[in-house]
């Protein structure tokens, strides 16, 4: 018997799909505020490039880290207590911020990062083994994608909303009188802008603990493994599933590629000229061509095109944009905006990196049984190509220039499209 879903009652899918909605929704906030972080922590803790995407480092690296301790939690406590320690632990890590801004010490930011993306996954490996196993295998990429859009909308969200939170109208000219101020009057200022930080997550912490309560009362259901593809049963673990393992790869650079464009954007935007204030809102139009692939793939998967070919499209569309990145330059002028036309291009990037992941997925976890749940934790752990990839282009940056740093991009989406053509379709690492 060859099945990858899992059927619920009407009530129970409704309950499910909504509680996992909100916790993409939570994903998103919390993840994507790091754009906002990264140039924000480089102007209040006096950082370098490679320094300030020691943010998105060691957010993602505890996905590496985590990932697999998380099947394990998940195995003996089950889905929903699972769920609701995941919700604790990221409202522990939020709190990790009023200390560390109170010290101006980074160290203690990264840690409470780390103690987020620890939570985060927690949650991530239940949410996304449940929306792939809910309902039809071939509408997993449009369910995907309808969580992608609670996902980015929170993104969307969470950048302007720390802005608002952080950001002043007359921070313009204070973060060019900063260099010029003697060291009592800098640390004083430095000091003042880190204490921003601590309000906002203040609520975050309330929120997230809040959030693990109602979990904890409601009715989510368990789900069951999903029955091992024909010849499978005989796998000894996850890492004999060469189309998981390669999957698991497709995702770690996928991510890579999706935090770079959102995270480095306003960086990238600075090298022109536009200050952080006036390059604020360029992570939410990444966001937003990521929602509107979103919702094509909703209206188009599977009905006029199956979600493989449209994962086939969308890697090379990826692998377009990321060249045209590199080489593409002219100035042109959007949104009261006149910057060069590259770093359109890497917006762009967001449009066909919103079925990516939502094509990765169906495929890499098919046919694992009872291996379900360690093959969405190794999946998951590819989450830590948030942490390495901007690494790799924070220093590129640094001995290169910010605009050929993007080269990174290419390799990756090189590798993306292999896995859409031909690696999925690895069932056995011998060769016959």
């Amino acid at each position: 018997m060859t099945t990858s879903t899992y059927a619920l009652d009407r009530k129970g899918t409704a309950i499910s799909i909504g509680i996992v909605g909100l916790m993409f929704f939570v994903f998103g906030f919390v993840s994507w505020v790091n754009a906002i972080l990264i140039p924000y922590f480089k102007i209040a803790c006096e950082l370098t490039n490679f320094q300030s995407y020691l943010v998105a480092f060691a957010f993602y690296i505890s996905y590496l880290v985590m990932s697999m301790p998380s099947s394990y939690l998940l195995k003996r406590v089950g889905y929903k207590k699972g769920i609701v320690i995941g919700f604790w632990i990221m409202a522990l890590g939020a709190l990790l911020f009023v200390p560390a801004a109170y010290g101006r010490t980074y160290m203690i930011f990264l840690a409470g990062l780390f103690t987020l993306g620890t939570g985060l996954a927690v949650l991530q490996t239940v949410a996304n083994l449940y929306i792939t196993l809910i309902g039809d295998r071939e509408r997993a990429a449009q369910r995907i994608s309808l969580m992608g859009i609670c996902n980015k909308g929170a993104g969307i969200l969470a950048p302007l909303a720390f802005s608002w939170a952080v950001l002043r109208p007359t921070d313009n000219e204070l973060f060019k009188q900063i260099p010029l101020m003697d060291v009592v009057q800098r640390t004083q200022v430095l000091d003042e802008l880190i204490l921003r930080v601590v309000a906002p997550y203040t609520v975050v912490a309330i929120v997230l603990f809040l959030i693990g309560v109602l979990v904890n009362y409601s009715p989510l259901p368990e789900i069951a493994n999903p029955d091992a593809e024909d010849g499978q049963e005989q796998k000894k673990g996850v890492l004999q599933f060469p189309h998981l393992v390669l999957g698991a790869i497709a995702i770690f650079l996928h991510v890579g590629t999706q935090v770079i464009a959102i995270d480095t954007v306003i960086s990238y935007a600075g090298s022109m000229g536009l200050s952080l204030v006036e390059a604020k809102a360029l992570p939410s139009y990444t966001l937003t061509a990521t929602i509107i692939g979103y919702l094509l793939g909703i209206s188009l998967i599977p009905r006029f095109i199956g979600q493989k070919r449209m994962l086939q499209i969308c890697a090379l569309l990826g692998l377009y944009f990321s060249v045209l990145v590199c080489v593409a330059q002219g100035q042109v002028g959007w949104f009261n905006m006149h910057l060069d036309v590259s770093l359109w291009f890497l917006v762009f990037i967001g449009l066909p990196n919103a079925l990516i992941w939502a094509g990765i997925w169906p495929l890499a976890i098919a046919g694992l049984g009872k291996y379900a749940k360690s093959g969405s934790a190794l999946m998951i752990m590819g989450l830590c190509g948030n942490a390495i990839l901007p690494l790799i282009y924070g220093a590129l940056a640094d001995t290169l220039n910010v605009k050929q740093a993007y080269w990174v991009l290419v390799p990756c989406f090189l590798y993306i499209v292999y896995y859409a053509f031909w690696g999925h379709r690895i069932k056995s690492w011998s060769i016959k």
